[in-house]
This record gives structure tokens, sequence and C-alpha cells, in this order.
């Protein structure tokens, strides 16, 4: 899985050439939700059972796994590799912090936007959250519909944006939210796997394996939990001089007992 990083102030675009993929930037969801819903806005009535994210095949609490395993540790997520895919990192320039990871399928030109939060011991944070989100893009001009999803609901929408002409063009997205315990995971899933269950079935399984470690320190519901960038793998030292008296014997060094 290749790593790539990019300033969250860049335009998104594809370093290995393939078909350009959607990137949703959270500021403009925040800039929307700012503004009063408008009328005819979705309104989505909950009963009063709480609601339950599937988990059972993850993603995985840290108190879940026995340790990191082959993830990478990106700090507050850690990730499984995960095969065709590309791992990006969106690093805010003001802070030089990692803001998002995404997942890109460049095969399916399909992406999973990831962020973590904290929550409440009482969870249900993507109740609220998908109907804020639905507002502001019904607000907007978009549209938003609430189906169930692998998770649980989760919601389908068609997102204003501005196109080349300048002209409003309407880009899907399929937004998935997952409570665990005192922590909420959100993905925005785009291009291909935003309309087609094929294309998005490889970013799910990315979520699946993905590891949360909320850590025990009080935050505020939905403060973003730290992202970190991966340390430098090690420098590959000289392999050593091997002579002719032991080069016809078996080296010990890189034999499995």
């Amino acid at each position: 899985m290749s790593i790539f990083r990019r300033k969250s102030s860049e335009p998104a675009r594809d370093e290995s050439g393939s078909p350009e993929v959607v990137a949703h930037d959270d500021a403009a969801l925040d800039e929307m939700a700012s503004g009063e819903a408008a009328a005819g806005d979705l309104v989505e009535e909950f009963d009063d059972e709480p609601e339950v994210s599937d988990r059972s095949q993850g993603p995985w609490d840290r108190s879940e796994v026995d340790g990191l395993g082959d993830r990478l540790d990106l700090g507050a997520v850690w990730i499984a590799p995960l095969d065709g895919a590309e791992l990006r990192l969106e690093v805010d320039a003001a802070t030089d912090t990692v803001s998002a990871i995404q997942l890109v399928i460049p095969q399916t030109s399909s992406a999973a936007q990831i962020q973590a939060f904290a929550a409440p011991r009482s969870g249900g944070v993507w109740r609220d959250v998908r109907t804020e989100i639905a507002d502001a893009i019904t607000a907007a001009g978009g549209t938003a519909e609430t189906v169930d999803g692998v998770f649980g609901p989760e919601l389908n929408v068609r997102m204003p944006q501005a196109g080349p002409d300048g002209r409003t063009v309407f880009a899907p997205a399929r937004f998935v939210g997952v409570d665990g315990p005192r922590w909420f995971l959100r993905a925005v899933l785009s291009g291909q796997a935003a309309v087609e269950d094929d294309a998005a079935a490889q970013l799910i399984e990315g979520i699946r394996s993905l590891v949360v470690v909320r850590g025990s320190d009080p935050m505020a519901p939905r403060e973003m939990l730290a992202l970190t960038l991966p340390e430098a793998p090690a420098e590959p030292q000289p392999e050593a001089a091997v002579s002719e008296e032991d080069a016809d014997g078996p080296d010990e060094r890189y034999t499995n007992p």
C-alpha cells in the first residue's frame, strides 16, 4: 500500500495517473452547517431506542485487539495494508498536522476520507451528525437520503459543487458512520464507491480493518482524535561481505526456526 502526503490546501490529484476521485473537504460542510436549515430539509425521525453500529467485523477499539500487528500506526487510527489501495494523508498546511486519512482505489476511481472523533459514553453521535450533514447539504441545494448500510444507517447524498465551467454540478457521496466506545468514526466514500456497492466493497474492507485508539484523556464530544504521520522506515543496513569460506554454507541469520 503506497503512502502519499498532501497539504489540505492543495487540490486533490492522483499521483499514479489514474482517473481523479472526488475528495470532500470538511470545511465546506462546516460552512454549510453554519446556516439555518432551509424549508423542506430532510427530517429523520428517531425512536427512543439508541442506535448500535454493527462492529462485529470491525472497525475495532484498541481494547479489542492484541496489538499493532501488521497495521500502520497513524496515532488515533491503526490501519491494515489493503491490496490495490493507496494511503493518502491530508495535512493541514497551517499546523502541519494530519487532518484526515484517505484510502484511494485507483482501479475503481474510488476513495474514502476517514476521520475519528471523541464521543460520550452514551454514544449515538452518528445519528445526530448525519442529520446535521443532511440539513447542511439540502440547505445548499443538494439531496440526502438515509439508507441501511453495512454498519447501520448511512447517508447517500448529492453534493453541489462548482464544475469546470463554473456551473453547479452534483457529486454523489456516501457518508458512513460508526459509533464505538467513546469514539465515533466517519468515512466519506466518493467516486464509483458512492454509487456502486461492488466498487465500495474494498473500501468497506479497509474501514473494517481500522483500530481506533481513543486514549483515556477527557475530550469534548466530536473533538477530532489526533492523527499522526507514520514513522519513517529505518534505513536498510548494507549487507555484510560473505567470504568464500562461508558462501557454500547456510546463512543462519536468514533461517526461520
